[in-house]
């Protein structure tokens, strides 16, 4: 397993389990998780929930009580996504509770250890010049995939106009009450602004002491997008915020463009690819994680079904059955960046919760109803 982030210890968690020996190679010299917060909808609670780890997930996490979306602050929509599990948490929670489930499981986990690729015959290499061999090697190692390079598999990028600086800052909830005494301020509240300047703040709550802000700008916009973030510019735009605007000005922090990236194929002989490796999305949805940890798990089940010499056949039928569902939250998060129709509100309805409602542990998921 290349890539200890969330898709490679969960793939890892999950084959373990299973019966695998498993082995994650980490290139950072420390096992730790980059950004601030993250949302995680039913596919992912799902598979967290089969890893043993839901107890430790819950722990220091929460359920907004609606998902408010406003323009110019005055409320487009509050969706209360009844009947859609979700959680708000910090990423750093989502990692070290993955990662505690991956060593419960026996999962060995070597961080500073870089893989340079890997052969569809089942042969990695590392950049210190040592090799080994698997019957199963993953790639979960992010956009920048060594693993995925060196498979030499065509693929496309998609680029937006727009991107977003992260924030992890104190909730402040008194002092945001003061400011604006009717606002329920645990909800997840997305504030847009179009005119005469394209700004947008995420407010997600990630546990009672935490906030987790995403500053969005057009990449075009220096002052929008620089970062420490030009704090008189954001509390002129969003003056109910500025308790943790000015907090996040003075929170490191990098700005990151959006994209969104499409592979030929996500498997080649005893190697596959999950997460950012193979399927990159724009953040709309919040399903880039979800959809990391749906096809780690479906994996984990597919390989284990299938015996060493049938690996590379039962790797294909998994793209097969899993990918037109990435394929399409792929589509809907890159066409809700474009048109930034997520300033509309009621984003959450019909086919765009068609991720966040799957159950990849379903083994009738696929099973055609009358």
């Amino acid at each position: 397993m290349s890539g200890g982030g969330f898709a490679g210890l969960t793939a890892a968690t999950a084959l373990a389990r299973m019966g695998w020996s498993v082995r994650v190679h980490e290139r950072a010299p420390e096992l730790r998780t980059e950004g601030a917060g993250i949302v995680v909808w039913n596919n992912s609670l799902q598979v967290i929930d089969k890893l043993g780890a839901t107890h430790d997930l819950m722990s220091r996490s929460m359920t907004p009580p609606a998902y408010e979306t406003r323009m110019n602050n005055v409320i487009q929509s509050q969706e209360t996504l009844d009947g859609i599990s979700w959680r708000t948490m910090t990423r750093s929670h989502l990692f070290e509770t993955l990662l505690c489930a991956a060593r419960e499981a026996g999962v060995q986990v070597l961080a500073g250890s870089e893989v340079a690729g890997a052969t569809p015959d089942g042969k990695i290499s590392f950049t210190n010049g040592d090799t080994a061999e698997a019957d199963l090697i993953i790639g979960a190692d992010g956009v920048g995939s060594a693993v995925r390079d060196s498979l030499e598999i065509p693929l496309k990028r998609e680029r937006s106009r727009d991107g977003i600086t992260r924030f992890l800052v104190p909730r402040r909830k008194a002092e945001l009450q003061a400011l604006e005494p009717d606002t329920e301020w645990d909800n997840v509240i997305d504030f847009w602004n179009l005119d005469p300047r394209v700004l947008r703040v995420l407010y997600t709550p990630a546990n009672e002491d935490e906030l987790y802000i995403a500053l969005m700008s057009p990449a075009a916009d220096a002052d929008g997008s620089r970062v420490p973030i030009d704090l008189d510019l954001w509390t002129a735009v969003f003056p109910q915020l500025a308790p943790v605007l000015a907090d996040a000005a003075k929170t490191p922090g990098k700005y990151y463009g959006y994209q969104t990236t499409r592979l030929e194929s996500w498997t080649d002989g005893k190697v596959a690819l999950i997460g950012d490796a193979a399927h990159a999305m724009c953040p709309a949805l919040a399903q880039g994680a979800g959809a990391a940890m749906q096809n780690a798990w479906t994996l984990a089940v597919a390989a284990t079904a299938a015996g060493a010499a049938e690996m590379p056949e039962a790797l294909k039928e998994w793209e097969r059955l899993e990918r037109p569902f990435t394929d399409r939250v792929q589509d809907r998060s890159q066409q809700y960046a474009d048109t930034r129709a997520m300033s509309q509100g009621n984003q959450f309805v019909g086919d765009s919760i068609e991720t966040a409602l799957y159950n990849p542990t379903d083994p009738n998921r696929h099973t055609v109803k009358a």
